[in-house]
């Protein structure tokens, strides 16, 4: 463990900044996939 805390560098903030969009853009995504879904089905009624 202290070899790999040795090694660990601290990255920079664009670098922080790109991954943090990335996973933004992931979670609103699945939130927007989501939505879609429960709006089709909550406004398709099949067979009634």
């Amino acid at each position: 463990m202290v070899n790999t805390m040795k090694l660990a560098k601290k990255s920079d903030k664009e670098d922080y900044m790109q991954h943090m969009r990335l996973v933004l853009l992931g979670i609103a995504g699945v939130g927007t996939m989501g939505f879609i879904i429960q709006f089709v089905f909550s406004v398709a009624t099949f067979g009634s």
